[in-house]
């Protein structure tokens, strides 16, 4: 090895070392946020729930499904850092995912009742529907484990009459049971009100007595609009609705007992489909997954190879790449995941030579790229391959001679493909995604089935920077407008008060509070994640017909 060799295997070791320590430092700041929003409301909350006989939501969930399996969470920072004003809503009261029982995957839903009796919250019906869109999806069963005082009334007009908000969940109850997809509720709490629809609505429902109840007005506004004196118990407890109203099918006498009878009925369920898609003896990548820590740069700005990301979530000799002397800002190509098969698309942010030896920014889309993808992508749908997306994305090419070239005409194809792409796609944000490239990217408007994002995941209309000096340039504008004035120092000022906020905004955290995202995952979770939703989509019969609309060549 040369001197000059040497010194550049030193500089790769520290690059790497300094990458890692970056990545992992974000990925800790992540968990111990996780172990903190586990805790729903708080030890004092878990202890009343305790004393009242009934198991926490996560208990309850743990010991539904099948013992030693994974349960993938989704949404475990629903309306993190949002309804201050109200003490804040960890995980939106809610927890909800994908796990299996008697081998067959469920979406279970539980409602937290630590987290203030359990109220509904705007985030916290975006995050039931979400449930229920899965189960829609792939023709997944769905289990509610329902204790909730119902709507938060101080913010009742966020919550209540929208398309989008507390109705719709019943709408989906009603659309679920007319796909023929299994409906199970279990009543270990009180159900109030227009959510006591949720569980009457499902297919088969029990409640737990001493702690289960239902009704549509409970005991105060039953005597505010009628007169009547009753107590909870004798106007919708156990007894009243297994024996009397025959609303509820079973009786259950503690949390152990309904959760094993819904294990029963599952365990009944007639067999699924053959798998859908493609699948062959898994192979462990050619490379140890965790080596993706530091091939992600420390500064997000610099170049790295996605080649080497991709080697390590993969299924080692699995690789077949698509054009890859073509279009070489998208990264593309046929593999195998833990035994899938899969189409893989991601954004190279190696600087690269296109075919006439010119330079292209790692990270962007550029006409050869886009029309790259929109074609591997129509290839995927016709051969019945799910999509994987890998997003670290600036944009689409700017300037005049990107437009000159047609970059709209070519960017719109990529578009156009993937909103009408019927195999399960899959997205995870590794860096930056940013404008329409998180659209072209399979971005959350986009359908993917699960989008999660890595701790490094950066999600905005543009870069930090760009933008902040965009909304600098802006205000003082408006301010020399108003025949004001503001100095070099002023301006220097303005603009860190406006970079703080803007990075903020870019936060992971800060996208799936709002549930942009199904949630942050350690990036060597990818390959497993992949699998259970490839696996759970497979409970489809089959795909609809592929249309791709207009597309231009």
């Amino acid at each position: 090895m040369t001197m000059a060799e040497l010194g550049h295997a030193i500089e790769k070791h520290l690059n790497f070392t300094k990458n890692a320590e970056r990545t992992l430092t974000l990925l800790q700041r992540v968990r111990a946020e996780a172990e903190r929003v586990k805790l729903g409301g708080g030890p004092e909350a878990l202890s009343k729930q305790k004393a009242k006989g009934k198991l926490s939501a996560r208990e309850r969930i743990a010991k539904l499904v099948d013992p030693g399996s994974r349960f993938v969470e989704f949404g475990l920072f629903a309306a993190h850092g949002m309804y201050a004003e109200y003490g804040g809503a960890p995980s939106a009261g809610t927890v909800f995912g994908i796990g299996q029982v008697h081998g067959r995957d469920v979406v279970v839903v539980a409602n937290d009742a630590s987290v203030k009796a359990g109220a509904w919250f705007p985030m916290t019906a975006k995050k039931n529907l979400r449930a229920q869109e899965i189960a829609m999806e792939n023709r997944l069963p769905i289990v509610y484990l329902v204790d909730s005082a119902g709507v938060f009334l101080p913010m009742q007009s966020e919550i209540f009459p929208d398309k989008e908000h507390f109705g719709r969940i019943f709408r989906n109850n009603a659309v679920l049971s007319s796909m023929g997809v299994p409906q199970i509720a279990a009543i270990m709490g009180p159900c109030v009100a227009g959510g006591a629809y949720l569980p009457i609505m499902s297919d088969e429902a029990m409640i737990v007595e001493g702690t289960g109840s239902v009704f549509l007005a409970g005991s105060h506004l039953v005597r505010a609009a009628i007169g009547e004196e009753v107590d909870n118990e004798s106007l919708g407890g156990a007894a009243v609705h297994c024996e009397i109203s025959g609303v509820t099918d079973h009786r259950m006498k503690n949390d152990d007992e309904a959760l094993a009878k819904i294990r029963s009925i599952i365990s009944r369920f007639g067999s699924t489909p053959p798998p859908l898609f493609d699948r062959v003896a898994p192979v462990a990548p050619a490379f140890e997954p965790k080596e993706i820590y530091g091939l992600l740069p420390a500064d997000p700005s610099k170049p790295y190879d996605m080649a080497e990301v991709v080697a390590r979530i993969i299924d080692a000799g699995s690789w077949d790449e698509y054009k890859a002397d073509f279009g070489k800002t998208l990264l593309t190509g046929y593999a195998r995941i833990d035994g899938w098969a899969v189409g893989i698309v991601a954004n190279q942010r190696a600087v690269v030579r296109n075919g006439a030896g010119e330079m292209q920014v790692g990270g962007v889309i550029y006409s050869d790229s886009a029309d790259k993808g929109a074609r591997f992508i129509m290839n995927c749908n016709q051969k019945r391959i799910p999509l994987v997306f890998l997003q670290d994305v600036t944009g689409f090419m700017v300037g005049s001679r990107a437009e000159r070239g047609g970059i709209i005409k070519d960017g719109a194809k990529m578009v156009n493909a993937v909103a009408n792409s019927v195999v399960p796609k899959f997205t995870f944000i590794v860096g930056n995604s940013y404008g329409a490239g998180n659209y072209a990217m399979c971005g959350k408007a986009y359908d993917p089935r699960l989008i999660f994002a890595w701790p490094t995941a950066s999600i905005a209309v543009m870069g930090g920077r760009q933008a902040s000096e965009t909304l600098l340039a802006i205000k003082v504008q408006a301010m020399q407008k108003g025949g004001a004035s503001i100095s070099p120092e002023g301006q220097t000022a303005l603009l860190k008060e406006i970079q703080a906020t803007y990075d903020t905004e870019l936060d992971p955290l800060y996208a799936a509070a709002r549930l942009w995202v199904d949630g942050i995952i350690d990036p060597i979770e990818t390959r497993e994640i992949i699998s259970t939703g490839i696996r759970m989509s497979s409970h489809l019969s089959d795909l609809p017909r592929f249309n791709p609309g207009v597309i231009q060549t």
